[in-house]
């Protein structure tokens, strides 16, 4: 019997496997990286499937399966695989066409005992680590595909379906990953600026975004960690009152802080337990029910200001949301593309420059550690390591070694 076969009747949603994500499960044998049985193709030709919740691609084969199965490749199969193989929440409400595709692959894919034949075990690895024509996956992919395929292969140990997991006893080398960021697409203070103010001027949903923008930029939140906030999490600090009006008035040098407490990143309703776009998660590098605090320049706590008193809700509500709801990716996405074409050079908008919103968090961290804030402050305030912090940021890093050589000889001098 197939992994899959054990998969079918567990919980539904997108963590069907304890400890493995719904990516664990698809690069798997079964419905994922299937190897189908000579007898269902007439030869022993791997066919390759791999899926994420977004997008299904198949490799094409040079056979066809039965007659009562769509050709290798077709909308009909990727469909049947994306929406209802992998799909336990959907599978009952599959139709006839449907069933009689993921039977046909149940029937027809390679029991897992059989990986225990290292030339099998290799050639799924192969596949796993490979681009569908057939040349090798970017580095970050290959390492991370085969992450999958080797935890995969831990819980069929678990199910007693192999005596051992057949990919530690294989010759690999895991390729060699840039792990620096390139500096080319952090932006300056006046750029950030000016890419923030192109996004106000947007219609609709440009005012709303400035400041789910600013606390990427000026606090290095990650998106989904944005996107999760609540109006509760703002601490402002008190406004001022001005001496000849008694207005009241922003401070200038007053800092607000955010209580980052969950993420959520964007998983499609379809792979959700609640059916929500969503998935609702705890914060990245964080023990459950964890958090973090992270300051706020004045600038920021300007924006958040203005922004609650705009379009601010109940204290449970989420801070960020769309002009219809809820605030979706290729929103904020769209938005941002059009800032970047305004705000910026026609050669700048073609170069990485901030391509994602993503890259205005490297431009938050970078700054605070070009300004001299400790590593381990940093650290802390970006959800990181300080090991990976200084590891992923060490190209952005500028002028450290003439501040270095200054505090070295100003210790020597103070040591006459």
């Amino acid at each position: 019997m197939s992994v899959t076969h054990h998969m079918t009747g567990m919980k539904s949603g997108i963590r069907t496997l304890p400890g493995l994500s719904y990516d664990h499960i698809t690069v798997f044998t079964g419905y994922g990286q299937q190897l189908l049985k000579p007898s269902a193709k007439g030869s022993a030709t791997t066919r390759t499937f791999r899926e994420s919740p977004r997008q299904a691609r198949l490799r094409p084969s040079g056979s066809a399966p039965s007659c009562r199965t769509p050709k290798a490749g077709s909308a009909a199969w990727k469909s049947a695989l994306v929406n209802w193989g992998y799909n336990t929440k959907q599978r009952a409400d599959a139709s006839d066409d449907v069933e009689d595709i993921l039977t046909w692959l149940a029937r027809s894919t390679r029991e897992t005992r059989e990986l225990a034949d290292p030339a099998l075990c290799r050639q799924l690895l192969s596949a796993a680590t490979s681009r569908l024509d057939g040349t090798q996956a970017a580095p970050t992919s290959v390492r991370r595909n085969r992450a999958v395929l080797l935890n995969a292969l831990e819980y069929a140990v678990e199910l007693k379906l192999l005596d051992q997991n057949p990919i530690k006893n294989l010759k690999w080398r895991a390729p060699r990953i840039a792990g620096e960021i390139d500096r080319r697409v952090v932006v300056n203070p006046t750029q950030a600026r000016a890419l923030l103010e192109a996004v106000r001027a947007q219609p609709a949903s440009g005012p709303r975004l400035v400041a789910f923008f600013g606390v990427l930029y000026y606090s290095g939140l990650r998106p989904e960690e944005a996107v999760g906030l609540r109006c509760r999490d703002v601490e402002l600090p008190a406004v001022a009152l001005n001496d000849d009006a008694r207005q009241p008035s922003e401070p200038d040098d007053a800092w607000a802080e955010l209580h980052i407490r969950s993420a959520r990143p964007d998983a499609g309703r379809q792979w959700t337990d609640d059916g929500a776009d969503r998935d609702r998660r705890g914060l990245k590098h964080r023990a459950e029910g964890e958090s973090r605090v992270v300051p706020c320049p004045p600038a920021l706590a300007a924006l958040l200001r203005d922004y609650l008193a705009e379009y601010g809700g109940a204290p449970a509500d989420p801070l960020f949301r769309g002009v219809q709801g809820s605030l979706a990716t290729i929103t904020y996405r769209r938005a941002w593309d059009r800032a970047r074409e305004v705000a910026l050079t026609d050669e700048e908008y073609q170069s990485p420059l901030a391509r994602r919103p993503y890259d205005l968090r490297h431009a938050c961290l970078s700054t605070w550690l070009n300004g001299g804030v400790a590593p381990t402050q940093v650290a802390e305030w970006a959800g990181h390591s300080v090991e990976v912090l200084l590891r992923v940021y060490a190209n952005c890093l500028q002028g450290q070694h003439e501040i270095a050589k200054r505090r070295i000889a100003a210790a020597l001098n103070d040591a006459r």
